[in-house]
């Protein structure tokens, strides 16, 4: 059996080394990091990580957003038919390691497509998502069960082109250039003009973020040649992770499945990991499938251009909970969807499952009510704000929407000075659905805190929550319209069945 080499991880020279330097200075691709070594955590947990799961995707309206859209995908919602609106749903969906894959291929969006070469970035962002659904399929072995491993392992190993193409797209240009000649392999090219292979760089990057030893070594080269059948499951990880890949790149370079290139993948790949041209061919036609469904899914446009992080939780629903909308089915000028009363109830119906089955914890219970209220209403910001006993104030504790983490940070307010519209609520424990802010009435109640903070919200609710005739806090949520559709009292009546059910999450111990 052929002796396969122990990863080494060597520093890539001159160009490669200068990109790394780099990096340590780029405040978006540390960032990514450090949330990828988040994700890449959860994969590590068991029943517990399915909850922080959830938790994570909630906290992260742009997040949230395209895991709903991918649930909402053709690939998702032929297997029940109806539009997916909660984000505990789609999870349920998609399933556990399927978002937490999708979570990473988010991130990578998110942080490196939306550049002047957004073209080159999709097209190596591409070769990632394809090499990721194909490891999945191909790591589902008698021998060795690693689907996810090798799902993810794909996925980071096309990194350093990813981050060539977005930070050094000449030396990317370059690379391409030498590579088509024909006169030299692309890892020759890369070589010379970078200083290493962008197998190493991905290496390196991943080196430098700090990431679990295990996936770093699951994308280490494999040796020349054609690979024999491994005897341990590290080697043959890497063995799926360094087929999918290559796959993956004569894919999204559209090359026939009975060409030179194919042939020589599966004579290389093929004994290994026991595949035929038959199967090799249905792998093909599979993930050219699976991508396009995936790119539709996390809304990666032709042009490159990726959707807004910004995007607020009423557009998400335009475009996606609204899905083969009828006539009855739309949006008030306020952003409100027509069919609240409906959402709510599905909200309502999805967190008591929760709470059923022993998902009550405040942290879970808590985001998704922030999040059905968003959803079903309209609302572009929503928190709850929780007293403080340790500096007599009120403060946001939990907070969904847009620009949430400024907007929680600033939304404070003292306990004890009264006679604003905040106060009068809790006093007197009066949930408040306020239509027009502009109103001269509304205006002589609204404190000076939520003018500075919240400068354009036009409509809002309030909602006081009392444990035992002790106001403990209050939810909060508004949109930049006025309502003046207002709130109906079959769509109050279960709005205050969600205030019950986080007074009841947070009162359980």
């Amino acid at each position: 059996m052929q002796a396969q080499a122990e990863p080494t991880h060597t520093e890539p020279r001159t160009r490669g080394k200068k990109l790394i330097k780099k990096m340590g200075t780029d405040d978006k691709l540390l960032g990514l990091g450090a949330v990828i070594m988040q994700v890449v955590e959860l994969v590590e947990q068991e029943e517990d990580g399915a909850k922080d799961l959830c938790q994570y995707v909630l906290s992260d309206t742009a997040l949230c957003q395209k895991i709903l859209r991918l649930a909402n995908s053709h690939a998702y919602r032929k297997a029940t038919g109806t539009p997916i609106t909660n984000i505990t749903r789609a999870i349920a969906l998609i399933g556990f390691n399927g978002v937490k894959t999708a979570a990473m291929s988010i991130l990578l969006l998110e942080t490196l497509a939306n550049n002047p070469h957004s073209h080159s970035v999709r097209f190596e962002l591409e070769v990632s998502l394809l090499a990721s659904l194909i490891a999945r399929e191909v790591g589902r072995s008698e021998v060795f069960q690693a689907s996810e491993e090798a799902a993810i392992g794909a996925l980071l190993r096309n990194l350093g082109p990813l981050v060539v193409a977005s930070h050094a797209h000449q030396d990317y240009e370059n690379i391409a250039r030498l590579s088509a000649s024909g006169d030299i392999l692309p890892a020759q090219a890369e070589t010379l003009v970078l200083g290493c292979s962008y197998e190493r760089l991905s290496i390196s990057i991943l080196v430098e973020w700090q990431l679990p030893e295990a996936i770093i070594n699951s994308i280490t080269p494999l040796p020349d040649g054609p690979c024999k059948p491994a005897s341990t499951r590290a080697v043959w990880i890497r063995q799926v992770i360094a087929f999918s890949v290559e796959l993956g790149r004569l894919i999204a370079r559209q090359l026939p499945a009975d060409g030179e290139e194919m042939a020589r993948l599966l004579h290389r790949y093929g004994p290994a990991l026991r595949l035929d041209l038959g199967q090799l061919r249905q792998q093909i036609a599979t993930a050219r499938q699976d991508i396009q469904q995936m790119l539709a899914g996390l809304d990666i446009r032709p042009d490159g251009v990726a959707t807004s992080i910004e995007v607020g939780i009423p557009d998400l629903l335009r475009e996606v909970v609204l899905a083969n909308a009828s006539e009855n089915e739309g949006y008030y000028p306020s952003g409100k969807p027509y069919r609240a009363h409906e959402l709510l109830l599905n909200g309502v119906q999805q967190i008591t499952k929760m709470s059923a089955v022993g998902q009550n914890k405040a942290n879970l219970i808590i985001p998704a009510v922030l999040l059905t209220l968003c959803e079903s209403m309209g609302f572009r910001f929503a928190t709850l704000c929780l007293r403080d006993p340790s500096n007599s104030t009120f403060r946001a504790r939990v907070a969904v929407g847009e620009h949430h983490q400024q907007r929680k940070a600033g939304f404070v307010f003292p306990h004890n000075k009264g006679g604003d519209l905040f106060h009068l609520a809790m006093e007197n424990d009066a949930d408040l659905m306020i239509s027009d802010t502009g109103s001269s009435k509304i205006v002589a109640l609204l404190p000076e805190w939520h003018r500075t903070l919240l400068p354009d919200a036009a409509s809002f609710i309030v909602l006081p929550l009392k444990i035992q005739d002790k106001s403990i806090g209050l939810f909060y949520a508004d949109r930049i319209r006025t309502a003046p559709e207002g709130v109906p009292p079959n769509e109050t009546a279960v709005i205050r069945a969600l205030k019950l059910l986080a007074l009841e999450a947070l009162t359980t111990r």
